[in-house]
């Protein structure tokens, strides 16, 4: 099996994504680079899209370019799972929109299932509420025709299913504690780690965090195996 994943920069990876894939093939898709590295999406099982320091509103060629990846993706029904900016990219191509949220949301909070959430065969395996992380500022308007599956305190659309194949994750459940502590230390996202009013830990609920991740991740892939 192959899996195609979107970067957006080179510090947000697929992390915990590669740990529990053992024996998937993932590659990378880095629009961004100049020339950018853009392997033919057609060719790979499903899709990544994963997060950025970005706004997915921003003025970007490749950002419009991944819009336009990801809604031929659906029209030949690929499997597209998208995650923080990717989740908003996925939301634009299904014809959602994508706006400031109402407070940035940095860090570890909990979030809570629907009761779509509940029963979906991604989601509905891992503990309710559960801790994951968080890092954004922006937010998506759930698309035309998805299914709500989860919020949290400070964000209301956490996670959405559209049809069968396509996921978007506001929150990171990829990340790794050493990929939080590397975040942290990144120009871009010295701003945002300035304003916070405690430093972040990286291990805080990390090891519960991987349990229901794989969880997540391994049914995803089942999904993925199995959708035809």
């Amino acid at each position: 099996m192959r899996i195609l994943a979107f970067r957006h920069v080179p510090f947000e990876g697929v992390g915990l994504i590669a740990e529990t894939l053992e024996g998937v093939q993932i590659d990378y898709a880095d629009l961004y680079l100049d020339p950018p590295v853009r392997p033919d999406p057609a060719g790979y099982d499903a899709l990544i899209v994963l997060g950025g320091p970005m706004s997915a509103n921003d003025d970007l060629p490749f950002l419009y370019a991944e819009v336009e990846i990801i809604a031929d993706a659906i029209a030949r029904q690929q499997p597209v799972l998208g995650i923080c900016l990717g989740a908003q990219l996925l939301a634009r191509a299904l014809g959602g929109g994508v706006r400031r949220n109402a407070a940035p949301e940095i860090g570890w909070f909990p979030v809570q299932l629907t009761e779509a959430g509940r029963e979906d065969p991604l989601l509905g395996q891992v503990s309710d509420p559960f801790d994951v992380f968080h890092w954004h500022n922006d937010t998506f308007d759930l698309p035309p025709g998805a299914t709500h599956l989860a919020s949290s305190e400070a964000c209301g659309n956490q996670a959405y299913r559209a049809e069968k194949l396509l996921y978007g994750f506001q929150f990171h459940p990829e990340v790794t504690p050493e990929m939080i502590a590397d975040w942290c230390t990144q120009d871009v996202n010295c701003g945002d780690v300035c304003e916070l009013k405690t430093p972040l830990d990286p291990h805080k609920h990390a090891s519960q965090m991987r349990v229901n991740s794989r969880q997540i991740f391994r049914s995803w892939i089942n999904l993925v195996h199995n959708r035809d």
